[in-house]
């Protein structure tokens, strides 16, 4: 069943619509990226402690993004049959279960049951992932990348916020009774049914089901078949998924191993973590930029952009020696700008390339894939550099990226 309001075809219903579907939107991205970033800062060193082992903190990052992964798809499969709200308040739910599993397990000192409790808060990547698609199902001609563009840098506030919040939240929580390390847990979960609630009762009416009312397809000749029949026929959707995946797995893989990069040149942790702040800047701050562009000049041509500065950030990051910040930095920062030019333009470029009844299950799937590519990237990354250096970690996504570009490039010439 799809919801239709007064005047169908008036563009202006559906701009007022879309505006507000743009605010909820933003607004569940921060309420979530908090309670995203929150755990992210500190999971890490809670299972490490649990454990005695820093291989299994490690874990716990991997463990979140496998989470996402595996959510990805019910949350798609949720919203292709209820529409967003349905969708996006399942993957947030399933973030509230694991943010309480996690608290259980820090009270009990268990640190399996802590990572099984972080691969079902993973819902919460899932669900803001999943936010930059309901930003387009209203999305007016030629506007789809900007509109995504929005929803993806509101992150940046969540992010910015959710780290800082820690360690005031574990000695609130301490003093109301939570287990150490555990109150940071808490905040997530919580924020994750504000997040929740604010696309339940926000997404009125929901942006899937109202495209779809609005759609002149008659319901028996909708498209049917799954999302790899979808990506079997088309190009454009085949080039998304795989800018998407390769510029996050790349992304993911270098990240993950600056910090022990610096910090084998003896770098501070404050100036690590500068690093990494600018590199996140780079990420999200743009966006905006990212999306204009994309609907300036088209979707393909910023995701070949997006490759060739993944490439030079590889090629820069790569060649730095372990005391060389300032040109790991530029690196880092092209990585994150490279990173934002593959997941917006390549967004939109899978929207615009999928029949709308397959939208939800084509973008569940590219969710999956790329969140796999990080799980997979973060795991591989460490063995890699172990094996040939931070050098040969970046010789080798350079060469993953220039193999994703030249496809890109030959299939579009075609």
């Amino acid at each position: 069943m799809t919801t239709q309001i007064p005047l169908e075809d008036d563009v202006s219903v559906f701009a007022r619509v879309q505006r507000r579907v743009i605010a909820v939107l933003c607004s569940a991205q921060i309420v979530g990226g908090i309670g995203m970033a929150v755990t992210f800062a500190i999971s890490p060193l809670v299972a490490a402690r649990l454990s005695g082992s820093d291989i299994i903190g490690g874990l716990a990052g991997t463990a979140t993004t496998l989470g996402a992964a595996l959510l990805a798809i019910p949350t798609a499969w949720a919203a292709s049959r209820g529409g967003r709200r349905e969708g996006l308040a399942f993957a947030y739910g399933a973030g509230l279960v694991g943010g309480l599993i996690s608290v259980g397990a820090v009270a009990i000192g268990s640190w399996p049951l802590l990572l099984a409790g972080l691969v079902l808060f993973g819902g919460g990547t899932a669900a803001n992932l999943a936010g930059r698609y309901a930003a387009t199902d209203l999305s007016a001609p030629g506007r789809g990348a900007r509109d995504l563009s929005i929803v993806v840098w509101a992150t940046t506030i969540g992010t910015v916020l959710g780290p800082n919040l820690a360690a005031p939240a574990d000695s609130l929580g301490v003093s109301l009774g939570l287990p150490a390390d555990g109150a940071p847990f808490a905040v997530s979960a919580l924020s994750f049914v504000v997040a929740a609630v604010i696309v339940f009762a926000g997404l009125r009416p929901d942006p899937l089901r109202l495209a779809r009312g609005r759609s002149a397809v008659p319901a028996g000749q909708r498209p049917k078949g799954s999302a790899l029949a979808v990506l079997r026929t088309s190009r454009g959707a085949r080039n998304a998924l795989i800018a998407i995946t390769v510029s996050h797995t790349a992304m993911v893989s270098v990240m993950s191993m600056t910090s022990v990069h610096l910090g084998h040149g003896g770098a501070h942790l404050s100036v690590i973590g500068l690093v990494l702040s600018l590199h996140i800047a780079g990420m999200y701050v743009l966006s905006p930029l990212v999306g204009w562009l994309a609907d300036r000049i088209g979707r393909e041509r910023v995701v070949m952009l997006g490759m060739l500065q993944l490439i030079a950030a590889a090629a820069t990051a790569g060649t730095a020696s372990q005391h060389d910040v300032a040109q790991v930095t530029i690196g880092l920062v092209l990585l994150g700008t490279g990173w934002s030019c593959g997941l917006v333009a390549g967004s939109a470029l899978l929207t615009e390339s999928t029949p709308l009844d397959r939208r939800p299950a084509v973008q569940g799937l590219s969710d999956m894939l790329m969140n796999g590519g990080g799980a997979l990237g973060s795991a591989g990354a460490g063995t890699l550099v172990a094996a040939a250096g931070y050098g040969g970690l970046a010789t080798a996504v350079g060469a993953l990226v220039a193999v994703a570009l030249a496809w890109t490039f030959l299939t579009r010439a075609r």
